[in-house]
């Protein structure tokens, strides 16, 4: 049986990722306190612990305003964090999902971006997040990041609930 650990349980897209991991394996999901992302060391002790055969990271810092004052936590979050991750996966030989966005870019373009296309942030979390591509890349591994915009869910609290209030 396949041993997946899920970080960031608690936000919209881990809760979602929960539910559906869980027919593939068996899931240990996690969030703050139980993984600090902000503490490197202990984020490669409860890897190792758990020894996974996939890691999928659904945690970040999102706070697009506050980034701005809290660069340090923002940087420690979404760019340290998943490079130990993946540096984690690629020693225990396990996969790794990575979730980024779309803010690594300007959003100047006419149309869709690519992967192709040049990142240009335009704020702290923005460059958070592509540093965190980058460490997961530098990294090595099996590793797949994806980048998304609009998360939502239905659970309490998400965008769709929101609109529908």
């Amino acid at each position: 049986m396949q041993r997946i650990l899920l970080i960031g349980k608690n936000g919209q897209l881990g809760w979602e990722l929960r539910r559906t991991l869980a027919p593939l394996g068996d899931v240990t999901a996690l969030d703050y306190p139980e993984i600090d992302l902000a503490e490197p060391e202990s984020l490669r002790q409860v890897i190792r612990g758990i020894a996974p055969n996939l890691i999928v990271n659904a945690a970040a810092y999102t706070n697009v305003d506050k980034a701005e004052t809290e660069r340090e936590l923002a940087f420690k979050i979404n760019s340290t964090a998943p490079g130990v991750m993946a540096e984690e996966a690629r020693l225990l030989r396990a996969g790794f999902i990575h979730y980024s966005t779309d803010f690594v870019f300007d959003g100047i373009k006419a149309n869709s971006y690519i992967e192709t296309d040049a990142p240009l942030p335009l704020n702290v979390y923005g460059a958070s997040k592509l540093e965190g591509e980058n460490a997961v890349k530098r990294a090595g591994g099996a590793a797949l990041i994806f980048r998304t915009s609009w998360v939502y869910s239905m659970r309490q609290g998400g965008f769709v609930t929101k609109v529908l209030e």
